[in-house]
């Protein structure tokens, strides 16, 4: 862990929390507890006391957290000031897939760019996102100032497309593929492959 960086787990808790306010907020809910919001995740009203604590926010005890202060505060911890540019690296299915969910779900993460080399992909709006032929990688992230690449090609261009983006100066890699990648240390790489997590489902349902 980075010094002065929260656990990488207390992060990923964070923003499912935030889902999980809004979900709360838009349904007129106002406050909550935390044994509340605990069992809505499956864990336990002192790990979410714990994470909470970690943001220096504090409840009235009576009534539990303030929602909307908290999803503030959230975001303050979050979210960078002005927002980050991310590009995707393969606008296939799955590629596409993504890029539509994504869209306006984060105010602060804006996918703004795809790249592929495929020509029928290229110099098109896919998703809401102009696709650009992967050989501009370079001068697209400097000149919309990208610092995330998600990777969602095929696996054999997978570690090609990671040595692209990182040196245009990506700083994070979200990588959908089963490939392990190589970064640099000063480069934050999250890995999402789903044939694991879909193999670690099944050994817990067999």
């Amino acid at each position: 862990m980075q010094e002065g960086k929260l656990p990488e787990k207390t992060v990923e808790r964070l923003s499912e929390y935030r889902r999980t306010l809004l979900i709360c907020m838009s349904a007129g809910k106002t406050h909550i507890y935390s044994h509340e919001l605990a069992k809505m995740h499956n864990i336990t009203a002192v790990q979410v006391r714990r994470d909470i604590m970690f943001i220096g926010y504090s409840s009235a005890q009576r009534k539990g957290y303030d929602i909307k202060d908290m999803i503030e505060v959230i975001g303050k911890i979050l979210d960078a000031q002005n927002g980050l540019n991310v590009a995707i690296v393969g606008i296939g299915n799955l590629g596409r897939a993504i890029t539509a969910y994504f869209s306006g779900k984060r105010s602060k993460l804006n996918i703004v760019a795809a790249f592929d080399n495929d020509s029928e992909k290229v110099n098109r709006i896919i998703a809401g996102v102009p696709s650009f032929h992967i050989s501009k990688i370079p001068e697209v992230i400097k000149e919309h100032n990208i610092s995330i690449g998600i990777i969602t090609v095929p696996s054999d261009f997978a570690t090609e497309a990671a040595k692209s983006l990182i040196a245009a100066g990506v700083k994070g890699i979200l990588n959908f593929t089963s490939v392990p990648l190589n970064v640099p240390e000063t480069v934050y790489l999250e890995n999402s492959d789903m044939i694991t997590l879909l193999e670690k489902v099944a050994y817990f349902v067999k």
